[in-house]
């Protein structure tokens, strides 16, 4: 979503950069910099800055969602926080990611303010700060620290992105597929037969049930999608009937 309608308020004027500041925390302390050396700094060896507690009565749902892609777990501050991460484990190009990576001091027209982002992703393709808010819920004073955030991170040359919503049937399809996506032997040898299946096209339903054991292609064809071996039209929602293709055309 935009967040360009929160940049009114903000403190743009001349060495903003020097005068934003950032702080993280390391393993043993916290660590302050202004937002023109953000850059430079190793944020994603830290540590998060706000810790995931549980209590009764609570109105969120924290949680640790692990990651195929990093082989660890990471805290999540809501069920929308562990779906983001799931989608970030599915999109493939990630190499690590820190839950709340750090605390962002910003002026605005009636004083200071902070915030603190959601995530921050490294990938293949560049670093993204990430903040998670259904749409419903965000009020101008979140699109104030959202833009804000978004500055900063344009500043350091990252990309930065509120996930307010997601698209129909598309997380039912990408927690469908996380269902196989640890690692899975192929004793019999299934998914070459699958690949190839899929070259000349067919639904989900149809290639599971050309194998001789329908039961155990269906984990290896969930498999192949999560690992983007193969692909599916996530548009429609996923299903026996969801058209299954070979990308590559290869077996």
């Amino acid at each position: 979503m935009s967040v360009v309608p929160g940049r009114d308020g903000l403190g743009l004027g001349s060495g903003w950069t020097r005068r934003w500041t950032v702080t993280w925390r390391t393993a043993s302390d916290e660590v302050s910099c202004t937002v023109r050396d953000l850059a430079h700094t190793p944020l994603a060896e830290g540590t998060p800055m706000r810790w995931f507690s549980w209590r009764r009565a609570q109105r969120h749902r924290p949680s640790l969602q692990f990651l195929v892609s990093t082989g660890r777990h990471h805290g999540a501050e809501s069920l929308e926080e562990a779906r983001l991460l799931l989608v970030l484990d599915f999109a493939a190009g990630l190499v690590d990611v820190l839950s709340q990576p750090l605390r962002l001091r910003f002026d605005t027209a009636t004083g200071r303010r902070g915030h603190i982002p959601d995530f921050l992703a490294v990938t293949r393709t560049g670093v993204w700060l990430i903040d998670v808010r259904p749409r419903a819920l965000i009020v101008p004073e979140d699109l104030e620290a959202f833009a804000a955030t978004a500055e900063a991170a344009l500043a350091c040359g990252w990309h930065y992105i509120v996930a307010a919503s997601w698209r129909d049937h598309v997380a039912a399809a990408v927690d469908a597929f996380s269902s196989q996506r640890r690692s899975l032997s192929d004793p019999l040898g299934l998914r070459p037969v699958l690949r190839d299946a899929a070259c000349e096209g067919g639904t989900f339903g149809e290639l599971v049930n050309a194998t001789p054991f329908p039961p155990l292609a269906r984990a290896q064809l969930l498999h192949l999608l999560w690992h983007r071996r193969l692909g599916a039209d996530l548009s429609r929602p996923f299903g026996d009937r969801s058209l299954v293709i070979n990308p590559a055309g290869e077996a």
